[in-house]
């Protein structure tokens, strides 16, 4: 867990929301994140970091999902944004849309939304462009 330097390292970081478990409020994490309960919230991974969330069969999460690598097998409401990696697994259910740069999708999978394919440095681009101070990431000049 310690790097050589002496600095944690987060690679090793789990995670759990467990069975039975509810998060009402967003989350915002490195390393891994586990889902089994609910989430009602947005989870965003710390920019910059490997992290990787996993939505487990019986996980639920009521919010947007934005991490480099995305492992679905539980059900998402809202829009999933992955600029590495989206594994969507037999019991993926998805109402929203799924944004990736590299998908998998098995067998009995579900996305009531759009897939859309976008590079990893697209996806980071178009993410700086709407996260300024006015809405839609519009800038006004002469202020």
């Amino acid at each position: 867990m310690w790097g050589k330097s002496g600095e944690k390292s987060w690679a090793s970081s789990i995670t759990l929301v467990a069975a039975g478990t509810e998060i009402i409020g967003n989350i915002c994490f490195r390393g891994h994140l586990e889902i089994e309960g609910k989430v009602t919230g947005n989870i965003t991974a710390e920019a910059g970091q490997q992290a990787v969330v996993r939505v487990m069969a019986e996980g639920c999460v009521m919010g947007e999902i934005d991490a480099p690598t995305v492992v679905l097998n539980g059900k998402v409401v809202g829009n999933v944004y992955s600029s590495e990696h989206v594994e969507l697994a037999a019991k993926a259910l998805v109402d929203g849309n799924v944004h990736y740069n590299l998908v998998e999708i098995m067998r009995g999978a579900e996305v009531n939304g759009n897939l859309v394919h976008q590079a990893a440095a697209i996806m980071a681009a178009d993410k700086r462009s709407s996260d300024g101070p006015y809405p839609g990431g519009a800038q006004i000049i002469g202020e």
